[in-house]
């Protein structure tokens, strides 16, 4: 079976405490479809409460079971939710990966005094004051759970910076803590160190710091068994820390933990490769290039050379740790990183991280469920979003799980129309893909001998007529224009 994973949620994603059930009650249709491994949203208690998306982590051992943040669930459910949803997947043999965020932490209990420095936010190596004290909310004693699972409690000690110090302007202040001297080292110098994200910004130098995340990985297995984890933020954070957090993980499951970064550097594939060389390879990366590539060409339309698609991406570079998509949480419309792909090339970006044999590609929920929602757009005026299921999104997941196997040749000799073939194997026949950004075009490729005098048909259902393979195994594949459509055996 091909692995696909499914991000189950997007930014906007109903709360009422709704999307577990909907996740345990779609299993048997995620099954059908392929879809082998499931991205949950952050499941933690978040500074929002019942109304956060989960990326302003408060309490990582509140799943949904304390009173805290004026809520017991989290927006998305309460703890035995969760854990059913979690159970009835793997009873199905799908996988269940856990969105896993600890480069910050948000909604302190209490606020502390501590000496801090105020840096430029565009070059955080500059200071722009001297050494003074502020008090800001960095006290975590989480009081709705106590000491359940854990007594750590969270102080300044446990942070290298702050975006809030009471009665200050807003800024960026760098804590003078004990466990290192300035910001963590980061891969990259972009804003001169950007360690800081948001939030208070967890100092992964402290060793109590890592010694409670690393307990608490193996508690949060031990809650769901998720056999994948999702990792936010990882520009912001140490490759050396979750270098030992995936490693110790692996040694108290037991398993052999998939794990993806979220790396998000458009354009700046050479980036990814440095993370994936820090982490010595223990983490997949998303290939935000391609994603960016999907977008540009969705937009540029015929003056796209389609060609040049996989060129500076992570899929054509280290296919193996490459995990393809085409729209996220963070890329939909009108969020921080917006860089949707466009209605009508959503089918083709599909064909290419579906049916080809480089990278994971992980779907994303509005493009097979829909999605309505409106927000602020950067002007502060309202926005009405309809995001549709993409068009033969079902065919084009089955086609995966059937056809997309074997050897593959490609036919990328025209700007306007790519097509390629994937020869089957022992278990499997093959298929023809084409697709075009421009006219309908008919491209000639080579299935395989094996296949002369056999007819194909369109499994997109554009097309009545059949394509019959000749006696060297090559047919002439059509697609209709601005489209895709996958030729298979009848």
């Amino acid at each position: 079976m091909n692995p696909t994973m499914i991000q189950f949620f997007h930014w906007y994603a109903d709360g009422n405490a709704k999307l577990y059930d909907q996740i345990k009650d779609s299993a048997n249709y995620l099954k059908e479809l392929g879809i082998s491994a499931v991205w949950f949203p952050p499941a933690y208690k978040s500074a929002g409460g019942g109304y956060s998306v989960g990326y302003d982590p408060y309490d990582l051992f509140d799943l949904g079971e304390f009173d805290q943040k004026g809520t017991v669930a989290t927006k998305y459910g309460t703890k035995d939710q969760y854990t059913e949803a979690c159970k009835t997947l793997q009873e199905e043999g799908i996988s269940v990966i856990a969105d896993i965020v600890l480069n910050h932490k948000a909604g302190g209990d209490e606020k502390e005094k501590f000496h801090a420095v105020k840096v430029d936010p565009e070059n955080r190596q500059q200071n722009i004051s001297e050494p003074f004290e502020i008090e800001s909310y960095t006290k975590f004693t989480f009081p709705g759970r106590g000491e359940k699972y854990s007594d750590f409690k969270w102080n300044f000690q446990c942070f290298s910076g702050v975006d809030y110090a009471e009665g200050q302007e807003e800024g960026i202040f760098q804590i003078i803590n004990d466990y290192g001297d300035g910001w963590e080292p980061m891969i990259d110098d972009e804003k001169g160190n950007y360690d800081y994200l948001m939030y208070n910004d967890v100092d992964h130098r402290n060793p109590f710091v890592r010694e409670e995340l690393n307990t608490w990985g193996k508690w949060y297995h031990d809650q769901i068994h998720f056999d994948g984890v999702r990792l936010d933020a990882v520009k912001h954070q140490s490759p050396e820390f979750y270098q030992e957090w995936l490693y110790t993980l692996g040694a108290n499951t037991g398993k052999n933990i998939f794990a993806v970064g979220e790396y998000w550097a458009p354009g700046e594939v050479t980036l990814l490769e440095k993370y994936i060389e820090a982490t010595k390879g223990s983490m997949s990366l998303f290939d935000s290039s391609l994603q960016h590539h999907f977008h540009e060409a969705s937009l540029a339309g015929a003056d796209y050379d389609l060609r040049t698609i996989f060129d500076e991406t992570l899929t054509l570079s280290n296919p193996l740790l490459s995990v393809t998509l085409v729209d996220n949480h963070d890329t939909q419309p009108l969020q921080d990183l917006e860089a949707p792909v466009e209605k009508w090339f959503k089918p083709l970006a599909y064909a290419l991280i579906l049916l080809r044999q480089d990278g994971y590609p992980c779907i994303f929920y509005p493009d097979l469920f829909g999605a309505h929602y409106t927000d602020k757009d950067k002007e502060g005026n309202d926005q009405e979003i309809f995001l549709d299921k993409v068009e033969k999104i079902e065919e084009l997941l089955k086609a995966r799980q059937l056809f997309a196997y074997g050897v593959q040749r490609d036919y990328f000799e025209d700007a306007n129309c790519l097509g390629w073939t994937r020869e089957g194997d022992e278990e499997h026949s093959g298929c023809a893909v084409v697709l075009s950004n421009k006219d309908s075009y008919t491209k000639p490729m080579e299935m395989g001998v094996q296949y002369a005098g056999q007819n194909f048909y369109d499994f997109l259902g554009w097309f009545e007529e059949k394509v019959t393979i000749d006696e060297n195994g090559w047919g002439n594949f059509p697609v209709p224009a601005g489209n895709v459509s996958v030729w298979v055996a009848e």
